[in-house]
């Protein structure tokens, strides 16, 4: 009933906060006093994203510490990590090759007649060179990922944490009882965090269309209209293939991840949703050992949404300048697109990075990305919501493979500690 009326109190903030934001557009037409507004209503959801960010950190770490922890062995480790990995590959495959083919059906960017005049966009195109994606995945401290919210070093850290606890058996145990104490902390953090997150979506859309109005939503309609279809088609084929894996259970599972869909599509932030999606995930339930391993994980190799999005803007921005990319070409777009799009977690605007990357190594105009920027946060919105429904998925399948939907007693623990309330044993 509490997530029930969470996602009922996040719809409705939603509704009243376009209602809003076009009020405001339509009665005040400055631009400058518009911004100025924007700026003053989106603190609310600035509140909000920066306490997010300040319980990421410690509870990735903490989680996966612990779940890693409690595995027999370092083989366990691999298993899973090993199993995870192949379903964010054949999920990033699938994702980038159904963008490829819908922009080469919808055809959105045909009849724009778009020339080059040598614009920056303003996005780093070298951002994920080689030696920059290394020294993104690889920490140099094991405090500084902490302080800057870098969670593929995080992540990294604690694999290798988790691992030695696990090795060490009876002598990392006060250490392991700790680490799962700060754990439950935090989760008891996060909850009070996310009774905030209807107040931060009513902020966020006001403020988003108070600056732009409803109108960019109509300039871009087609645009857009058919990028979501694109992702209702991914939802469509991510839930197909987890009913074949998981049966008709996979429907509770959709329905559990409401809330954080809901969250993650309004702030345009997959972070905001995180703490929701493990709480949920352990309602399916999942275990926690499973849950807290890849989870991270996919927040940095399982990017569905983000990337989709890479392929279909891609040859969109090549369509509107009249450009013919062969089917060669195009194939070999989507294998750049799966290595480079991969450890981008942290990194500013990840999805314009990768695709400046990419339009650089194939000769495309940069500068096609202007024809983007205006309506990034609407189709980040649906990238990020996207994001939440593979992810779940990845950690549900993993957890079906390595037999543990189970909520043992970690795992309801936890539960208690997001909402405060005796959760009675669950069996499957």
């Amino acid at each position: 009933m509490k997530s029930s009326r969470m996602t009922s109190f996040i719809l409705v903030a939603m509704v009243l906060g376009i209602a809003l934001g076009a009020i405001l557009h339509d009665q005040i037409p400055a631009l400058a006093e518009q911004k100025v507004i924007a700026g003053y209503v989106s603190i609310g959801s600035t509140i909000f994203l920066r306490l997010i960010k300040m319980i990421i950190a410690p509870l990735v770490f903490s989680t996966l510490v612990v779940g890693i922890g409690h595995m027999s062995d370092a083989g366990a480790v691999g298993r899973v990590g090993g199993k995870a990995m192949l379903w964010f590959i054949s999920a990033s495959l699938v994702s980038l090759s159904l963008g490829l083919v819908l922009v080469n059906v919808f055809h959105p960017g045909v009849g724009i007649h778009k020339t080059v005049s040598g614009v920056s966009s303003g996005i780093d195109a070298h951002a994920m060179t080689l030696s920059g994606f290394i020294t993104h995945v690889v920490p140099d401290s094991a405090v500084r990922p902490m302080v800057d919210n870098e969670i593929l070093q995080i992540v990294v850290f604690s694999i290798f944490f988790g691992i030695a606890c696990s090795a060490l058996g009876k002598r990392a145990h006060v250490v392991l009882e700790g680490i799962e104490g700060l754990s439950h902390i935090i989760l008891r953090v996060t909850g009070y965090v996310m009774q905030l997150a209807p107040l931060a979506v009513f902020c966020a859309m006001t403020a988003t269309i108070t600056t732009n109005g409803t109108g960019i939503l109509l300039n871009y309609a087609k645009f857009m209209g058919e990028f979501y279809v694109g992702l209702a088609c991914l939802w469509a084929v991510l839930v197909i293939a987890g009913f074949v894996l998981l049966g008709p259970s996979v429907m509770r599972l959709v329905k559990l991840v409401r809330e954080p869909f809901l969250l993650a599509f309004s702030t345009a932030s997959s972070e905001a949703a995180y703490p929701k999606m493990l709480e949920q995930l352990a309602k399916f339930p999942v275990s926690r050992t499973i849950s807290s391993f890849v989870l991270p994980l996919g927040y940095s190799f399982n990017l569905d949404g983000t990337m989709m999005y890479c392929t279909f803007a891609s040859v969109f921005i090549a369509q509107a300048y009249d450009i013919h990319l062969a089917f060669g070409t195009q194939v070999a777009m989507l294998l750049t697109l799966m290595l480079t799009s991969k450890g981008v977690a942290g990194v500013p605007r990840a999805s314009l990075v990768v695709i400046a990357a990419t339009l650089t190594q194939f000769n495309l105009p940069e500068e096609g990305l202007l024809l983007l920027l205006g309506i990034d946060t609407f189709l980040d919105m649906g990238r990020s919501a996207t994001n939440v429904i593979g992810n779940s998925l990845a950690t549900a399948v993993v957890g079906k493979w390595e037999g543990q939907l189970i909520a043992d007693q970690e795992t309801r623990d936890m539960i208690q500690e997001m909402e405060g309330d005796p959760i009675p044993s669950v069996s499957v």
